[in-house]
């Protein structure tokens, strides 16, 4: 198109970038040598306007109009476009599936000693689980006799049971059974039986939960930015002009420095500077999590099994992220004739400025009233910390919990200071008081201060005084020395009530991935000598150890042995214990196969095919995949990597369908002994309801993957159609050649 083609009234569709932002084709109409646009266009290219317009006539707005490429392209100061804000470095968050199978869990641990008195002692998880949840009961068992006192005593106590159901798509869970009260920071949890149910941000581990920094710029042009937190590279990615929002993972507690370097399409580079303030204890914008519970209370948990306070007792907990600088939370409870509701906050008021804490609550029973106070800052960055918090009861301040217990503290306060001196160590410095109602006050000031020697060597030194008692003190200094294959070696010297005492102690910790370890340990103090040896290994079954151990006026030996046991899946595996999600892998009855988790081999398919792999996140995606190198020629593997999502405390089957296959190459010809042509169509046994077809190729060659004992063949060719019928070689191996048969 050139000018003399153009006239009045004309509609044009051009390719139009903004501030170098493509923006594809756009609707223009070309009148009095001027290019108009529609209110709906300009919005479409972010200028603010309601009427139609001329671009020519729009202030601060180049037009540079290519007729030959039919092309527009607009530049205009980022203040006079409305373009939306580009977000970056936060993707929608992942919801992997989780798949559970039904199965039974058992983890124990045993302990025996024999010295002057004996004993064996147990503890047990019994675990059922299927898709709709998780059964759990928890159990001890002890058993003593005392030599000298000739008495023997046996017991047996029920701990917590409990069933569970957790719905992720909802971040929700049920609970009925044994269970704890949820609390806040100023409230205190009662252990009841009966119902719960509320939030469990868990369900969803890719969601995060608290606030998310977020860095602003704009770019003029398209350009690449990177975010520097603290010196450390934290994202880099490509903006188009416009404004933009770095929404980047809470990785840093406290105060932190940031910078944004923007390199634009003319590789112009600008840095921009910010100061921020991240609290994780803080839940993000519109984020709520609440929790609910009515039972009965709990009493003398671990000596009885079925002690239970006959009073009803309700509690409820709120948290709500009003913005990300500001959680509001309310617990209440109710029992009888007790009421007890408060409120608290978390506000981080500035960018700089650390988190102030408070909350409010009261509480009557039988006209008895009381109330709690408490206030807390905290502020921290890489060099300086402080921490300080205050509770204060006042009148007859009752919980659920002072009916079977303690009420709560007229007064706690404890206050941190940490400083980092870099060459110099850590050093940190705190003060406590603490007191029940009608006691006195206790006092307490502590010191301490560390530093790395070498790489391998570290010292402390540690400070813990009685202000109320001056003879209530201790002080010691530890050096600690890193060896080779996960060796410690540590010496003490420490001074407690004016006697001085020297301790020894060196070991090797159990490898994770199995094997020995070790632990010598003495100690001398007013006198007296004490000293300890163990020796234990752990492998994929679980772990066993066995040691002495000389105190004063008694000496015993003991051993032990935790692990666990599992059905599932069709086999019955031993297993170290079991606390999270796992997974019983199936290569489909084909043994010695090496399967392993996140590219780490941890063990083969045993003569059933089958593998029990723990160590598995619950609601995350844990990749699971088996090596088929040494698998023979003749196998067909569907695939050779799956995503291991279980849930909660729960198993999950994953399936590797390995399957030996019968392949052949079959050569083809025509009674004149020529092979049939290339491209002709071969299906293998066409009246059966699985029949493969496949091209012929060069020389008259057909593969099949799987060939039957015996076979019939058809062939579609252009000059019609042939079969043939054979049977499979009953000594083959690796892949046959068949033929050459001739096609009738």
């Amino acid at each position: 198109m050139n000018d003399n083609a153009l006239h009045e009234g004309i509609d044009l569709y051009l390719d139009v970038t903004v501030n170098g932002n493509p923006k594809g084709l756009v609707h223009f109409r070309y009148t009095d040598s001027k290019l108009f646009a529609s209110p709906a266009t300009l919005h479409q290219l972010g200028i603010p306007r309601n009427q139609e317009s001329a671009l020519n006539d729009i202030p601060q707005l180049n037009v540079d109009y290519d007729i030959q490429q039919q092309t527009l392209t607009l530049t205009a100061p980022l203040s006079a476009l409305a373009l939306d804000t580009t977000k970056l470095g936060r993707e929608d968050a992942e919801h992997p599936q989780a798949s559970v199978s039904r199965g039974l869990l058992l983890n124990y641990d045993i302990y025996a000693a024999q010295g002057d008195k004996a004993w064996l002692n147990t503890w047990s998880e019994l675990r059922a689980f299927n898709s709709a949840g998780v059964l759990s009961s928890t159990q001890l068992s002890q058993n003593s006799t005392d030599n000298r006192e000739g008495y023997q005593s046996n017991g047996f106590t029920r701990l917590d049971t409990s069933w569970r159901s957790s719905f992720p798509d909802k971040m929700l869970y049920l609970s009925l059974g044994d269970t704890l009260t949820s609390a806040l920071p100023w409230s205190r949890s009662t252990r009841i039986a009966g119902l719960q149910i509320g939030t469990d941000f868990s369900l969803q581990p890719y969601q995060p939960t608290t606030p998310l920094p977020a860095f602003f710029g704009s770019a003029t042009l398209p350009s690449s930015v990177e975010l520097y937190v603290n010196g450390v590279r934290n994202y880099n990615g490509n903006v188009p002009a416009g404004n933009f929002e770095i929404n980047t993972l809470p990785n840093i507690n406290g105060a932190g420095n940031a910078q944004v370097m923007m390199t634009d399409a003319l590789g112009r580079t600008t840095v921009q500077n910010f100061s921020f303030y991240n609290d994780q204890s803080l839940l993000r914008k519109g984020l709520t999590e609440w929790s609910v519970e009515l039972g009965v209370v709990r009493e003398n948990y671990g000596y009885t099994s079925f002690d239970y306070a006959s009073k009803p007792a309700l509690s409820a907990t709120w948290r709500h992220g009003v913005s990300n600088t500001f959680t509001s939370a309310a617990h209440g409870e109710a029992s009888d004739s007790l009421i007890n509701g408060g409120l608290s906050n978390d506000w981080v008021p500035g960018s700089r400025s650390g988190t102030l804490s408070a909350a409010l609550a009261f509480s009557n029973e039988e006209g008895n009233s009381g109330a709690l106070y408490s206030l807390g800052y905290r502020w921290s960055n890489d060099i300086f910390s402080f921490n300080t918090s205050t509770t204060v009861t006042h009148g007859d301040y009752r919980d659920i919990a002072t009916g079977y217990g303690q009420p709560p503290p007229e007064l706690n306060s404890n206050t941190v200071v940490g400083y980092n001196a870099q060459s110099f160590g850590n050093f940190s410095v705190g003060y406590l008081q603490f007191r029940y109602p009608h006691d006195s006050n206790l006092r307490y000031v502590n010191a301490n201060w560390s530093k790395a020697l070498t790489e391998k060597a570290w010292l402390n030194l540690g400070l813990n005084q009685n202000l109320d008692d001056h003879q209530d003190s201790s002080v010691y200094l530890m050096l600690t020395l890193s060896l080779e294959s996960n060796r410690t070696v540590s010496s003490t010297v420490q001074r407690t009530n004016n006697e001085t005492g020297y301790m020894m102690n060196a070991s090797q910790m159990l490898p994770s991935e199995g094997g020995w370890g070790w632990n010598i340990a003495a100690s001398h103090l007013a006198s007296e000598t004490s000293g300890q040896g163990e020796i234990g290994y752990q492998g994929r079954y679980g772990k066993v150890y066995s040691g002495f151990n000389r105190v004063p006026d008694d000496h015993y030996a003991y051993a032990g042995a935790t692990g666990s046991l599992v059905m599932m899946g069709g086999g019955l595996f031993a297993a170290r214990e079991i606390n999270n999600g796992f997974a019983v892998v199936s290569t489909n009855g084909v043994p010695n196969v090496p399967i392993s988790l996140e590219n780490n081999v941890v063990g083969t398919s045993g003569d059933d095919g089958l593998l029990l792999v723990t160590q598995l996140n619950s609601y995350q995606n844990n990749m699971i995949g088996i090596d088929t190198l040494n698998l023979p020629a003749n196998t067909r593997v569907d695939r050779v990597n799956a995503a291991a999502v279980p849930a909660d405390r729960s198993g999950t089957l994953v399936e590797f369908n390995i399957t030996a296959t019968h392949p052949a190459l079959i050569v083809l010809v025509d009674p004149q002994g020529h092979a049939l042509p290339e491209g002709s169509q071969a299906t293998l046994n066409p009246n059966q309801k699985r029949h493969d077809t496949v091209m012929v190729g060069f020389d008259g060659m057909a593969y099949f993957e799987t060939v039957s004992p015996h076979n019939t063949l058809e062939v579609s060719h252009p000059g019609g159609t042939c079969a043939v019928q054979f049977d499979y070689p009953r000594q083959a191996e690796g892949i046959p050649q068949i033929g050459p048969l001739v096609c009738r």
